[in-house]
């Protein structure tokens, strides 16, 4: 009795090989990039707003030892900044620094210091808008009375 193997020959594997590389061509262009480049925005902008409200608590929380506050200070602008870190104006110790997605743009009125009451101290920034390249803007507010932070999608 006689088996027969049954192998591939090169000109059906360059067949499969060309037909794979039409078909990524054809579905490589619908994939959502934009829908990846939002949620960068999106976290980047819930990141920004959970350091903003760490910034805020920890000026209440050490409001007996520190009477000058905590802000939050936007580095690097050139042209959109590229990073921020959270400083004890009290000592001028940086407690942390962060840095931001590089297809995220962001652009800021200013540094935003809170007080010991929890309140933005004059002088500060009241907001910060965030955007990418074909996805959505996120814009941070901050109430200088209260110092609550919202933000919205745009």
């Amino acid at each position: 009795m006689m088996v027969h193997k049954r192998a591939y020959s090169l000109v059906e594997l360059i067949i499969v090989v060309i037909c794979i590389g039409i078909l990524a061509t054809v579905a490589l262009p619908r994939l959502n990039i934009a829908a990846i480049t939002k949620h960068k925005t999106e976290t980047t902008a819930r990141k920004i707003v959970i350091d903003l409200r760490r910034t805020r608590r920890l000026a209440i929380a050490n409001a007996a030892i520190n009477t000058r506050g905590f802000r939050l200070k936007m580095t690097d602008p050139s042209p959109y900044y590229t990073s921020y870190e959270i400083e004890n104006m009290d000592t001028g110790e940086t407690v942390d620094t962060h840095r931001l997605d590089s297809k995220v743009f962001c652009k800021a009125d200013g540094d935003f210091m809170f007080g010991p009451l929890g309140n933005l101290l004059s002088g500060s920034g009241t907001q910060i808008v965030l955007a990418s390249v074909g996805g959505k803007t996120f814009a941070i507010t901050i109430i200088p009375a209260t110092g609550m932070i919202k933000c919205f999608e745009n």
